[in-house]
């Protein structure tokens, strides 16, 4: 496949520079650079396996629980007044 990116000068330069430091050229370099932080093609399988594996274990207490603490944290951290998770749509809405 071929690729065309239009980089600012700002860019290919740091690029170019820290390809250089890495002793690579600037096209293999960016090439790693992709393949390390691109996921993995099996990633997705293994995060699904992992909720799967989370969801059968069946203990509706802990994730009873679970669900509140996260409700309650995300409702904590806001910058508004506003509740993500008003408590009188509980049950309706989520």
């Amino acid at each position: 496949m071929t690729l065309t990116l239009h980089l600012t000068p700002e860019l290919e330069q740091r690029l170019a520079q820290e390809a250089k430091r890495q002793g690579s050229s600037v096209d293999v370099y960016a090439l790693q650079l992709l393949d390390k932080h691109l996921p993995s093609a099996g990633h997705r399988k293994e995060l699904i396996a992992l909720l799967q594996s989370w969801m059968d274990e069946d203990d509706a207490g802990e994730q009873q629980e679970t669900g509140e603490y996260i409700v309650h944290a995300l409702n904590q951290e806001r910058l508004s007044d506003r509740k993500l998770f008003p408590p009188e749509y509980k049950d309706i809405t989520w």
